[in-house]
């Protein structure tokens, strides 16, 4: 096997989408313990709409076609950001109210904030770099929307990885930073779109978080 071939399939490694699935699913869980009262609409049909998504994106992954994928898996994306955005306003006023018992009430604020984790994580992972597929296209992970501290590291240097690329783990500690710190800590933001929406989970954590 030549140089070339062997760039070109560590370059093709895919990375793994089982644990966004995962999150996906640890996401519709955490919705259906919210009382009705809190979803956006009724739990079941707001659960079969991200199941349905859920299945395209994988369909269309496994089929090899990576547009309609993105697009499947950003509309999922919306959509459970939109159930987490309004749970958190009923919330809101549900405390405001006093419509919901203490205990309740607490319960909800955590499962809210744990999606909320874990959807921004999702979010980060599916946009950065063009995608996950995008990602899996090149050999190694040189720029993006985030600069990884494996970004910066000089070829010399023991910890250094020529083929490294972020893996969902790696958006989801960047999520759980930014909802926990209030800043990506360790990873400085480039671009203007995740700035937006690190601003916008920012916010969500810091509302959830002052009703815990």
């Amino acid at each position: 096997m030549t140089t070339d071939s062997k760039h070109a399939g560590r370059a093709l490694r895919s990375d793994p989408r089982w644990p966004a699935v995962l999150a996906v699913l640890a996401i519709a869980a955490l919705y259906w313990t919210l009382p009705e009262s809190l979803t956006l609409g009724p739990t079941w049909v707001f659960l079969a709409v991200i199941g349905v998504l859920l299945v395209a994106a994988l369909v269309f992954h496994i089929k090899g076609n990576p547009k309609l994928n993105f697009l499947s898996g950003t509309a999922l994306l919306s959509v459970i950001t939109a159930g987490v955005a309004w749970s958190l306003g009923e919330l809101v006023n549900g405390l405001l109210q006093k419509l919901l018992p203490p205990r309740e009430l607490l319960r909800s604020a955590l499962a809210l904030w744990i999606a909320n984790v874990l959807v921004f994580a999702s979010w980060y992972w599916r946009m950065d770099a063009g995608g996950p597929h995008a990602r899996d296209l090149r050999r190694s992970h040189t720029e993006g929307a985030f600069l990884f501290p494996q970004m910066t590291m000089q070829p010399g240097s023991p910890l250094a990885d020529s083929n490294w690329k972020p893996g969902f783990i790696d958006y989801l500690f960047l999520a759980f930073n930014t909802s926990t710190a209030f800043s990506p800590t360790d990873v400085p933001v480039l671009s203007r779109w995740a700035k937006v929406l690190m601003m916008v989970q920012s916010c969500i954590s810091l509302s959830t978080i002052a009703i815990l």
